[in-house]
This record gives structure tokens, sequence and C-alpha cells, in this order.
């Protein structure tokens, strides 16, 4: 308990900085963001976002959207939501205040809510953000997608593996009592929270110098820091090597070397088809992906052209948007079944072996010739 009211005076106490010349050492006044007509959202949240690096000097940082708010209630909208290197969600908060009002309770619930944010949603918030900042190029959505896997470093987005965890920082001029017990026992309880104090000094000509210093955890946690960076980009690589695997696949009597993840699932499932499967068995094989999230049907026997105008607007059951990018909706991809049109999505992620393992039980469970044939390999 001494301890923790020793951690806890250590934030109400502010070092000053100090102007250095030859005759003297002299301390600069501190002053506030109100007092200099600073303001949260034009000002620091503005300035903020084009240099994100000063909140993260140590870090690469990716600002996703900007008063994101994709919920129903309108009104809470996260200040600056961004992801870092390992792929994880980061909120941060601003405050022009001296005490940091609730915001730490914001930010918990804005966390909540973008846990079970995918890279499709993502790709979507970035690319209304560079909307937004007319940033935009004529593919938006394919300029957003392209950045943030260009940041990520992933040849392809992969669902597993994206916001495993959300990071959250607070960013206040100070921070009261409450709030800093608060995040404490957050941080014991392995929530990634911290907070850094933004303190404005005012000097002789009138210019203001900013003072960004983190005060929670304090930089004597540093190794564990390390550790935990360490263990992320392990995890990483991991997810890196799932991305770049290749399968040998044979069905029936045709056999593939090397295919990427999304064209061995391409074969799969349209031998499947031929073979009589319905297309709903095969999405009810692979139970962790929504079926209208990699398998899209239309009435009719549609050719490419047609498929791509009926499949126009928004994925039905989803909240993504059709882009043919994205599909396999060439005329020699797509499944024609019962008269009804089939596409299946391209992303596929590092379930991709135990999909295709699944599907292969399904095969011989429906008993289809070719059923004891089937079989891939996997090259890492």
């Amino acid at each position: 308990m001494a301890e923790g009211t020793f951690f806890l005076a250590i934030l109400e106490i502010s070092m000053p900085l100090y102007s250095l010349t030859s005759e003297s050492i002299t301390p600069l006044p501190p002053t506030n963001f109100s007092a200099e007509q600073i303001y949260e959202r034009d000002d620091l949240q503005r300035l903020l976002r084009d240099q994100i690096e000063v909140l993260f000097p140590d870090e690469a940082m990716l600002v996703l959207a900007e008063e994101f708010g994709d919920w129903d209630d309108s009104r809470r909208r996260v200040d600056l939501l961004c992801l870092d290197s390992d792929a994880n969600l980061v909120v941060v908060e601003l405050k022009r205040t001296e005490s940091g009002g609730h915001m730490e309770l914001q930010a918990l619930r804005y966390a909540a809510m973008v846990s079970t944010m995918t890279f499709e949603q993502a790709a979507q918030a970035h690319a209304q953000y560079l909307q937004q900042r007319d940033l935009a190029e004529e593919d938006v959505e394919h300029q957003a997608r392209q950045a943030i896997l260009q940041f990520l470093g992933w040849d392809e987005s992969q669902e597993d593996g994206f916001a495993d965890n959300v990071r959250i920082v607070l960013a206040s001029q100070n921070f009261h009592r409450e709030l800093t017990t608060t995040v404490m026992w957050l941080l014991e309880r392995e929530i990634d929270i911290r907070c850094l104090r933004l303190i404005p000094y005012k000097l002789a000509n009138g210019e203001i110098v900013l003072n960004v210093d983190q005060v929670i955890p304090l930089p004597e946690a540093a190794e564990y820091q390390i550790r935990v960076s360490q263990k992320r980009q392990r995890e990483r690589a991991e997810r890196k090597r799932q991305g770049h695997i290749k399968i040998d696949l044979t069905l029936g009597d045709q056999s593939w070397d090397r295919l990427t993840k999304r064209a061995a699932m391409l074969h799969m499932v349209q031998f499947l088809v031929a073979s009589g499967i319905n297309p709903i068995q095969i999405a009810d094989a692979i139970p962790w992906r929504k079926r209208e999230g990699f398998l899209m049907n239309k009435e009719g026997l549609l050719d490419a052209n047609e498929f791509c105008s009926a499949a126009e607007g928004t994925v039905e059951g989803t909240r993504m948007r059709f882009h043919p990018k994205k599909w396999f909706c060439e005329e020699d991809q797509l499944i024609h079944h019962e008269g009804q049109t089939w596409s299946l999505r391209k992303y596929w992620g590092r379930f991709t072996p135990k999909a295709l393992g699944n599907l292969i039980q399904l095969a011989k469970d429906a008993a289809i010739p070719e059923a004891d044939s089937m079989e891939f390999r996997i090259h890492e």
C-alpha cells in the first residue's frame, strides 16, 4: 500500500523544464492548453494525428481512423484509432484538462467496442478516414487495404492474428488520483494501458514547448515491456510463417503443386460441388467462419458480368461491400449449383489446412468415389 501511495505522489509532481544559457539555468513556466487557446480536437488531435510518433517515439504506428464511432451511439467516438506493427488495435484518448476527467472509463468502453473488429472492418474504417482527409485514390478500398498490409508486412489479410489485443493510451496534461488508481488496477490485470502526460511550457518569446512524458507504467518497467514485445515478435513471426505456406493438393486424378491457400480452397470447393456436395454443407464444415464471410450466392446461372452486377453493394449478412478483387468471380471460378451461382472469398488465414482437412472428411462422410484419393501437403 505504501508503494502505491508513493507512486501516486510521483504523478502529482511535474518536474520543471529549464532554459540553459552560459549565465543561468532558468525554469520555464508551465502553462495549460486552455490558457493558450489550444483546443482538444482542432489542435491537439489534428496535430497528433499527423505526427503520431510524438506519442509513440519507439514504435511504428498507423492511424486507422479519427473520431471513429461505428456503432449505434454516434456520440461516442474514439479520438484516434491506431494499429501497431503487431496488428493490435490502439485506442488513443486525448484530453486537454489538468485531471484527465473520466477518460479511462471512456477508453475501456471504446476498447471493448472495437475488440471484435476484423481486418475487413479495419480496412473500411481506414478507407473512410482517407476519404475524410481527401487522401483517397480512385479505388480507396484497395488503397486502404494495401496501406494496412504494407504496414504490417503481410502479403494478404489474416483474420486470425488480427486485433488479438486492444491497447489503450490516455494522453492528458495530468491525471487525478481516481484515474491513476484505476489504471494501475487494470495494469495488474494485464490490460495494456498507459498514461502519457502532455505539459505545455511557454518560452519568453511566446513559443509553446510540449513535454511528453510516460507516467504509467513507469519507465522502470521497461524490462517487462521488452519481454512482452519479444513475445509479440515471436507470435508475429509465426503468423507470417503461416501466411507464406504453399499447398500440394490432389483431388481424384488431378494434382497441383505449391498452391496458395486461396487457390487450394477454390479447387477444393469446386471439386466438392462438382461431386454433388451442397455449398451449404461446405460452409457447415468450416464452422469458425460465417458462411456469408466466404461464400456468396446469387439466383440464376450467371456469367461473370451478371454475377458482379447482382453482387454490387453490401454482402448479405455482413458489413463488407462487394469488390470483385476480393472474390473468385471470373468465368472459370464461379460455381453453379441447383440454379444458383456461388463465389468463394479469396482471403484465407492460418486455419486453411484445418479447413482442407474438414472438407476431405466431408467428402469421405458423403462417400464420394474419389474421397480416398483426396489429400494435401504443406510446404513451409
